[in-house]
């Protein structure tokens, strides 16, 4: 059967670290049971990232094997995170496709990749990365303004001087339609004086704590 424009054939596949299940810890979505699906491969390497154990390996699966096994579970939520999966071109098409299924979709991506082609239904947790990360000169700035109100923008404040870029930006380029959220990155800044700062300055932002490492702690898979 002949492929219309647009689509991949089914035959296309993804390279998969894992497909789990588990409580949305992160964004507007938090404390949802939730459909994870982990594309592996990064371009980035961020000093506190959580998830280099996604930059290589994987497993290749079809949408359809992938699909399939999202639909094994009782919910209509599912995030796409990685790594980072924009890096993997046919991201793009699994997005579609999990929406065209009824899913409530959210993609997690490091704003380093533009995210124009992303379905519009989808709704896009863009992470700017702050100059603490090490990665700041990686930031793709036009996809600010590819953000809507269904989407969120987030920040992984490091230290104090993150905080006080973060706080510059928010009247400048970081000006957005959607929630802005502050996450303290683990074990560098505690959540207590991040959330002190904010206060302090009575910024329009909210404080996100990782509610699955609350719960289950640095586990893989969780």
């Amino acid at each position: 059967m002949a492929v219309a424009a647009g689509e991949e054939p089914a035959s296309a596949r993804l390279k998969i670290t894992e497909i789990f299940f588990s409580i949305q810890g992160e964004g507007r979505f938090s404390g949802l049971p939730t459909v994870f699906i982990r594309l592996t491969g990064c371009p980035l390497r961020c000093q506190y990232c959580d998830t280099a154990y996604a930059f290589t390996g994987g497993e290749w699966r079809t949408i359809p094997e992938i699909l399939e096994q999202t639909a094994s579970y009782s919910t209509s939520h599912v995030c796409v995170t990685g790594g980072e999966p924009l890096s993997q071109s046919r991201c793009v098409s699994l997005l579609r496709d999990l929406c065209d299924a009824d899913y409530s979709v959210s993609l997690e991506t490091s704003g380093a990749i533009d995210i124009s082609p992303v379905d519009a239904r989808v709704s896009r947790v863009l992470d700017i990365k702050t100059p603490g990360s090490g990665e700041f000169d990686r930031n793709l700035w036009t996809n600010i303004d590819e953000l809507s109100e269904d989407d969120a923008l987030k920040l992984v404040i490091c230290d104090r001087s993150d905080y006080e870029w973060a706080r510059s930006e928010l009247g400048d380029r970081l000006q957005v339609p959607c929630p802005v959220f502050f996450s303290p990155s683990y074990e560098q800044l505690e959540a207590n004086t991040l959330a002190g700062w904010i206060l302090e300055d009575q910024l329009p932002v909210r404080l996100q704590l990782q509610l699955h490492k609350l719960l289950w702690g640095d586990v893989p898979g969780r």
